[in-house]
C-alpha cells in the first residue's frame, strides 16, 4: 500500500469488504457515536476531492481495521503528487525549481513582480476556515438535525443560532472556493433548522424569512438537494397558513430539482396532502402514488439525517392525513392503516429518530379516523396520548389539529354525549396551556 494515494486506498479497502459508501459511513458513525459521516463524504475522500484530516483518519482506520499510519502515509503521498503536478521545473533546495542562466540574469522588474505574487500568496493563505473547521460544522449540523426531531422545540435553538451566526461570519471572510461552497451548504441547513423552529412555534413570517435565506445560500452553493428541501419547507409554511394551492405548487417546484435521497417522496407527499385539503381528490391520489414510486426508485441516501431526511414512517404519517382529507369510509380506513404503520415504525426506530411531532400527528389522525367511524372510545384513547404530553413538546401544528378535532366533536351527532363533552374540555385546556406565555421562553426566534 506504500505507493497508493488516500483515494485509491480507501476505495480498495471498501471494495475489499463489499461495502457501499453509505455502509462505510454507517460503520464510521457507529464508532464515533453520532451521525456525522455520510456516504457522499466517503465518496469525496475516494475521489480525493477532500483529504480526511487526522481525526477522521483515526476513525477510518478503526472502521477498516488498519493501522492509522497506513492512512497517514497514503495522505502524504497524495499531497506529494499534488505538489508534483503543480511544479514543472528541476527541483533544487526545498523543492524549488532551479532557474536557468537566462532567468538568473533578469533582475529588477522580475524581482518586483515576484514580490507582488508573494504578497497575493500571503493574502490567499490568510484563511479563516480549513477542512477541519468545515468537517466539524457538518458534524454539528448533522447532530442538531437528528436531535431536533425528538427533543423539545427550543432545546437546541440557542446552539443552532450561534452556529449559524458563526458560519455567516466565516463566509464574510476568506476561504478556498471548495470550502466556501461547503460553508454555504452548512449555512443553508442551519437557516433551515431556524425555519423549522419558527414553524413549530407558529411564527410563520419568521420561518419564511429563514427559508428565503436558506434558499439563497443553497443557490450560492449550487446544491440541488438543499434547494429542493427548502421548497419543502416553504410548502409547509404555505400549508399551515392556509394557502393550500400554493403549498402544492411549491412542492411541485421542488420536484424540478435533480436530487437524490428521500426528497422526492417528501415533496410528493406534501403535494398530495395540500391537494387533498384544497379539494383536488384526483390530484392528491396521483401525488400519493408518486410518493410511493419515488420511495421505491430512490437513488442514494440523504446527505444529512433528522429534519433533512424523510423516513418511511413520516411518509405513512403524511399519507394518513391525506386519506382523511380525501374522505369516504374507504379512505378513512386507509388513513387508520397508514397512521398505525407510522406509529409502529417510529416506535421501532432509535430514540433520536422518533419524531415526536409525527407521533402526535399520527395519533390525532387515528383519533379522527375512529371518530368518523363512530368509535369514540378509540378517539379518546388516541387523543389521550397527546394530551398527556408535556406542553413544551406540543407544536403549533399539533395545537391546530387538536382544536380542529375538538370543533368536529362539537357536531350535532356528538353534542349530547358526556364522554365527548369531557374530551373537548380536555382539548381546550391543553390548547390554552400551550398558548400560555409560561409554556414558552420569553425570547422567541426571529
Amino acid at each position: 500500500m506504500g505507493d497508493t494515494g488516500i483515494g485509491a486506498l480507501l476505495l480498495g479497502l471498501r471494495k475489499g469488504r463489499g461495502w457501499s459508501q453509505q455502509k462505510v459511513a454507517d460503520e464510521y458513525n457507529a464508532r464515533e457515536g453520532r451521525a456525522a459521516m455520510t456516504g457522499k463524504e466517503i465518496g469525496r475522500y475516494e475521489r480525493e476531492a477532500r483529504i480526511p484530516v487526522p481525526y477522521t483518519r483515526s476513525h477510518l482506520a478503526r472502521v477498516f481495521a488498519v493501522d492509522v499510519g497506513v492512512l497517514d502515509r497514503a495522505v502524504a503521498l497524495t499531497k506529494r503528487r499534488r505538489g508534483d503536478r503543480d511544479g514543472d521545473g528541476v527541483e533544487g533546495l526545498h523543492g524549488l525549481p532551479v532557474p536557468s542562466p537566462a532567468v538568473r540574469s533578469v533582475t529588477g522588474a522580475v524581482s518586483e513582480d515576484a514580490s507582488s505574487s508573494a504578497e497575493f500568496a500571503r493574502f490567499i493563505t490568510q484563511r479563516n476556515a480549513d477542512e477541519v473547521v468545515v468537517e466539524q460544522l457538518e458534524a454539528d449540523v448533522a447532530r442538531l438535525a437528528r436531535s431536533y426531531v425528538s427533543h423539545p422545540l427550543l432545546e437546541f435553538y440557542a446552539e443552532i443560532k450561534q452556529l449559524r451566526d458563526g458560519v455567516f461570519d466565516l463566509l464574510r471572510g476568506r476561504q478556498r472556493p471548495r470550502q466556501t461552497s461547503d460553508l454555504y451548504v452548512s449555512a443553508a441547513r442551519l437557516c433551515g433548522l431556524c425555519a423549522h423552529v419558527c414553524l413549530d412555534l407558529g411564527h410563520y413570517d419568521s420561518a419564511a424569512t429563514h427559508a428565503r435565506t436558506a434558499r439563497a445560500c443553497a443557490e450560492a452553493a449550487g446544491h440541488e438537494g438543499m434547494l429542493a428541501w427548502v421548497r419543502a419547507v416553504e410548502s409547509l409554511i404555505a400549508y399551515w397558513t392556509g394557502r393550500y394551492e400554493q403549498a402544492a405548487w411549491l412542492a411541485q417546484a421542488g420536484r424540478q430539482h435533480r436530487a437524490g435521497g428521500s426528497i422526492g417522496a417528501r415533496l410528493a407527499s406534501l403535494e398530495a396532502r395540500s391537494l387533498a385539503i384544497a379539494g383536488d381528490k384526483a390530484g392528491a391520489t396521483i401525488a400519493l402514488a408518486d410518493a410511493e414510486s419515488s420511495r421505491d426508485g430512490m437513488l442514494g441516501h440523504d446527505d444529512a439525517p433528522g429534519v433533512f431526511a424523510f423516513p418511511a414512517a413520516k411518509q405513512f404519517a403524511y399519507a394518513g392525513t391525506t386519506h382523511l382529507a380525501i374522505g369516504g369510509r374507504g379512505h378513512v380506513r386507509q388513513a387508520i392503516t397508514s397512521a398505525g404503520t407510522a406509529i409502529r415504525l417510529y416506535r421501532g426506530a432509535e430514540a433520536d429518530d422518533q419524531s415526536v411531532g409525527d407521533l402526535f400527528a399520527a395519533h390525532l389522525d387515528l383519533a379522527r379516523g375512529h371518530m368518523l367511524l363512530d368509535d369514540l372510545d378509540g378517539t379518546e384513547a388516541m387523543v389521550g396520548f397527546v394530551l398527556k404530553a408535556p406542553v413544551e413538546r406540543v407544536s403549533a401544528s399539533i395545537v391546530r389539529r387538536l382544536v380542529d378535532l375538538g370543533r368536529e366533536l362539537g357536531g350535532r351527532q356528538y353534542g349530547g354525549a358526556a364522554q365527548v363533552a369531557q374530551l373537548r374540555e380536555r382539548i381546550q385546556h391543553t390548547a390554552v396551556l400551550v398558548a400560555s406565555p409560561a409554556a414558552r421562553p420569553p425570547e422567541l426566534p426571529t
